[in-house]
């Protein structure tokens, strides 16, 4: 088994949440946007391909929509068009900083984005081009984890990147209980049998059956995501006992 620190990931799927771009009461938060843009930058400049899958939750979340009495799949449709904004911040953002990007739908828009492609995605990634995959799956009652794990799979990415408020998984909320532990490495099975909440079972298991390992950071800080793809710095990774 290769140790940890000396595993380097050549092409990685990113999964941002929504709610990661919002700041200071903003939906979308230009200095973070910009810090993002400038770490992904380096990280493409290091030679890893790089895709991206966005939430919506900072906009409208479909789930909870639906708990409000709203139909289920337009709820959950809405939420994937708050996706598709997001990604286009996201492209505009990155394009700043030099990126070549693309944004993929899951949903036919022409006008807006490219349609989602497993071949054209591949393509744009060894091409160099950062590629942002939006709305989802394309299908109500799927969560963009399961997306990002559908996505990883399709693109045969080495790694599903996790990014998250704080530095990995921990034995419980960081925030509320200051004797959590992180974990620094966890199998499916014990995300899964310990329901830890990383992502939601159905993405989970996908990774599993496809071997994709899960690395679980805090975007937050400056370069983080170089640290990541390195994996270098504080973080949980998820895989098999071979991973």
């Amino acid at each position: 088994m290769i140790p940890l620190a000396k595993i380097r990931f050549s092409r990685v799927l990113l999964k941002l949440s929504g709610e990661a771009l919002m700041r200071g009461g903003d939906a979308i938060d230009p200095d973070f946007m910009q810090q993002l843009a400038v770490d992904l930058r380096d990280v493409c400049a290091a030679g890893v391909q790089v895709a991206v899958v966005v939430g919506g939750g900072n906009i409208f979340r479909g789930l909870a929509g639906s708990a409000r009495g709203m139909e289920r799949t337009q709820a959950d449709q809405m939420g994937m068009l708050a996706t598709m904004i997001n990604a286009l911040a996201l492209q505009s953002a990155f394009e700043r900083q030099g990126l070549d990007v693309r944004v993929q739908s899951a949903i036919f828009m022409p006008q807006v984005a490219e349609h989602y492609t497993r071949r054209s995605a591949v393509e744009h990634l060894e091409k160099g081009r950062v590629v942002i995959f939006a709305a989802g799956t394309g299908n109500p009652f799927f969560t963009t984890d399961t997306a990002a794990s559908l996505r990883a799979a399709e693109i045969g990415a080495s790694c599903l990147m996790k990014a998250t408020k704080v530095d990995g998984v921990y034995t419980a909320d960081p925030v509320r209980n200051p004797q959590a532990v992180r974990l620094d490495r966890l199998s499916y099975d014990e995300v899964w049998s310990r329901n830890l909440g990383v992502m939601d079972m159905t993405a989970i298991a996908l990774c599993r059956e496809n071997r994709i390992p899960i690395l679980v950071f805090s975007i937050f800080q400056p370069g983080a995501l170089l640290k990541a793809v390195r994996a270098e710095g504080p973080y949980t990774f998820i895989g098999g006992d071979d991973g």
